[in-house]
């Protein structure tokens, strides 16, 4: 009786998760229907999701092929997150490694200064940093938008969590037959830590596609724009086509789906690890 008890509450959850995803759902479900629409079928109520007349092909070209550098815009975001969530993953894990595994004097203090860092408003930094840039020549540029991104004492802190619980038998093994710090650190602990760099990369590459504050304050001139300002600009000129509009919302979505999807085995396993420590 307890099994079938049991059986028919993880039933009852099932159905009610169910549910709530496609609930959850339900705007990605209505973009997705609305850039492959006519703008007159956009507005029809109650609403057509499966589309009577396709314009796809309309609205494809008028968010890559029209006036607007769409395109630009696009590249101009893949190259930041990429460089930057890069970088991130290559000086996080080094500082968590860092803080992790070694020891040396100070640490103790380094690791306080990290998690008072941490709880400092990103907002509260702003003008500092406008003011560093602008020494740094940097201002208008991308080089501003990517040296901004490539520190985080947050992703630090996740990684020397995640690296102490690796056992310190498996480098001293290493250490004996001959490896050094940075062949431990790149042999040994990197290959354990793949799951938290996944989670680390995906996290990073979405708030940095994502971001609309610091193109906001670091950039002026549109050949530079990222998709949050390019979206932005994209409005001025189409805001009263909506169908354009969720074109253009698809196509900036789509890189992000993609980076999941390749990446979710990694992500979960990730999780799973975390909650068995836990």
């Amino acid at each position: 009786m307890l099994l079938k008890k049991i059986k028919a509450s993880n039933l009852i959850l099932t159905v009610l998760f169910a549910v709530l995803s496609v609930f959850f759902l339900l705007p990605l479900i209505w973009m997705l229907s609305a850039s492959a629409k006519t703008e007159l079928d956009v507005w029809t109520f109650p609403i057509q999701w499966i589309p009577k007349e396709w314009n796809l092909a309309n609205n494809f070209k008028a968010v890559w092929m029209g006036d607007v550098s769409f395109g630009l815009f696009y590249m101009n975001s893949i190259k930041i997150a990429l460089i930057s969530t890069l970088a991130t993953i290559i000086i996080s894990s080094m500082a968590g490694y860092a803080l992790s595994k070694l020891n040396f004097k100070g640490k103790g203090i380094v690791f306080s200064l990290m998690l008072a860092f941490m709880m400092i408003p990103e907002q509260a930094t702003l003008v500092p940093r406008y003011i560093m840039i602008k020494e740094l020549g940097l201002y208008d540029s991308h080089g501003s938008l990517i040296l901004m991104g490539m520190f985080s004492s947050y992703f630090a802190f996740l990684l020397r969590q995640f690296m102490a619980g690796i056992h310190n038998d498996l480098l001293e093994a290493a250490e004996l037959d001959g490896a050094g710090f940075f062949r431990i650190f790149r042999s040994v602990v990197l290959p354990l830590s793949r799951p938290i760099l996944a989670t680390v990369g995906i996290i990073k590459f979405i708030w940095t596609w994502n971001d609309y504050q610091g193109p906001l304050i670091m950039l002026n001139s549109t050949k530079l724009y990222t998709i949050p300002l390019g979206m932005q600009f994209f409005q001025e000129e189409f805001g009263t086509r909506i169908s354009v509009m969720m074109m253009a919302a698809v196509a900036a979505v789509i890189p992000l789906l993609v980076l999941f999807l390749a990446l979710q085995k990694q992500v979960i396993e990730g999780i799973s690890i975390g909650g068995v420590k836990g």
